[in-house]
């Protein structure tokens, strides 16, 4: 009897694990002082685990705000029911507007012609445009430069139409937080922001910190943290490990779709990059591939996980399913696997565990990749 669990349409699937991310969720809000906030990072499907049941979780766990990359991921936040403010970290197109508006987003800043524009939309549909201004303190990849950030001001905000509900700017090297360029880019950051008062302006929310500034460096905190990958379990930093505990939110499963057992020298997969060194070698097929996020580059060079223990994949990964090998020897016996069975991509087994920092390392990559790739093709269930 095949056991139960999964999809009903394909055997491999992602597991989010409800409880893991409302506890990484509260561990962040502790950090904070009563009156900062806690804006919850849900670009690209938040990590792959899912923006809208995530902005539930963790709304419920306290978050403040949300953050995303695109208009559309903050359409999509705004159909799944969320209400609570949704900043856009990147500036779009000026086409883009209408969208924006009739979604309450608001969008990053930093060209006077799209603010101007954005004005311009606001009061031909009788609102004020809210928008946060992205300031260039050393990351050399958007924002205002910080000496200009004044002229910059003076040159939009006679506009009625806009309203600046917050300033920010993002860390090249948070992880090192002692190091001369974070602290470079802090000072930077804290003069643009004294400088801008200074001229009068207002400058709403005050945030510059990611997930591991939030981590490292409490007294950057301001007004509000930008916490991403830490909500789903996953270190930014191997310098965070020991100052918060995190339980990682996604696992990965897949259940055996085919069992088989071909003769010595047989060979697996394109290009036979594995062939069975003795008859009684058991092969065993999963219904994932890198279409799925499995790297192709992990081909020969990953484990997963079957009844707590290690088995090796063999074979190029194809783009829909990946093959491994049951091997029997005297000193570690593993059962055969049937039509069915469950193994373990991405999560514990037992007392193994294959986490994304492993995968990450194989493949020469950071953890975020990792996460996100396995959330873009494979159903998310929730437990």
């Amino acid at each position: 009897m095949v056991p139960a669990g999964g999809p009903a349409t394909r055997w491999a699937w992602v597991e989010i694990d409800r409880g893991a991310m409302l506890r990484n969720t509260r561990a962040f809000k502790k950090m904070l002082k009563p009156r900062q906030r806690l804006c919850c990072v849900l670009k690209a499907d938040a990590y792959g685990h899912g923006a809208v049941e995530s902005s539930k979780i963790m709304r419920s766990a306290g978050a403040d705000m949300f953050a995303v990359a695109t208009v559309a991921e903050g359409i999509e936040l705004r159909r799944g029911g969320c209400s609570a403010p949704v900043l856009v970290l990147g500036e779009p197109p000026c086409d883009a507007i209408p969208e924006l508006l009739e979604n309450d987003l608001m969008p990053a800043v930093y060209t006077s012609e799209f603010a101007l524009a954005f004005g311009e939309c606001a009061v031909q549909v009788d609102k004020v445009g809210k928008y946060h201004l992205a300031i260039e303190t050393g990351m050399n990849r958007i924002g205002v430069h910080y000496t200009k950030v004044v002229s910059f001001r003076r040159g939009i905000e006679f506009h009625r139409g806009i309203q600046c509900d917050g300033v920010f700017t993002h860390f090249a090297t948070a992880d090192d937080p002692c190091g001369w360029d974070y602290k470079l880019q802090c000072t930077r950051f804290d003069e643009a922001v004294q400088a801008m008062r200074d001229a009068g302006f207002e400058c709403g929310i005050v945030h510059c910190d990611n997930t591991p500034a939030s981590i490292l460096d409490p007294e950057s905190h301001h007004d509000m943290i930008r916490v991403g990958i830490g909500l789903y379990g996953l270190q930014p930093a191997d310098a965070t490990r020991e100052r918060i505990r995190l339980d990682p939110v996604m696992s990965v499963r897949a259940r055996v779709m085919r069992v088989a057992y071909p003769s010595m020298g047989e060979g697996v997969g394109y290009g036979f990059t594995y062939r069975v060194p003795r008859a009684t070698v058991q092969i065993c097929t999963l219904p994932i591939g890198y279409a799925d996020g499995l790297a192709r580059t992990l081909s020969n060079r990953m484990d997963v996980l079957y009844r707590g223990g290690r088995i090796r994949q063999v074979g190029n990964i194809c783009m829909d399913q990946t093959m491994v090998a049951i091997q029997q020897t005297p000193a570690e016996p593993i059962p055969e696997a049937e039509y069915g069975d469950l193994m373990t991509i991405v999560g514990r087994d037992g007392d193994a565990e294959v986490s994304m920092d492993e995968m990450a390392r194989l493949r020469n990559t950071i953890n975020y990749e990792v996460a996100c790739d396995f959330g873009m093709r494979l159903e998310k269930i929730y437990i």
